[in-house]
């Protein structure tokens, strides 16, 4: 997709929804201004390489997803996932980066309105 996004020109706004890359992954989209967002599967025992990008992601290039229907957070995995469980996936993050949850929230909020526009 990095290629692809490269040889061809990204557009104004890059979104990679439900963010499943490690790392590097991260760096690349932090150079670029890419936005990051991360699903419930950031809460999963054996994702370690969402947990080491979301440490790396450019705060102001994070966001969180809000109905992908199979990445529901633990402990509600295996369940359809909703708007409902979100918060587990925030207060995981705000606990993995080290970051006061209401203002994880309000950061989050602010990324959304410059990646997709005010809802107002």
């Amino acid at each position: 997709m990095v290629q692809v996004l490269r040889e061809e020109g990204a557009p104004e706004r890059v979104v990679f929804h439900c963010f499943s890359g490690d790392e590097a992954l991260a760096r690349i989209c932090n150079a670029a201004g890419w936005n990051m967002s991360f699903a419930g599967t950031l809460t999963f025992k054996n994702a370690a390489n969402l947990r080491a990008a979301l440490a790396v992601a450019d705060p102001d290039l994070v966001l969180v997803e809000t109905d992908a229907p199979f990445l529901t957070p633990h402990p509600h995995r295996g369940r359809p996932n909703a708007s409902y469980v979100v918060p587990y996936t925030v207060r995981a993050m705000a606990e993995l980066t080290g970051t006061d949850l209401a203002e994880l929230c309000t950061r989050i909020s602010e990324n959304t309105v410059r990646a997709y526009g005010s809802w107002d």
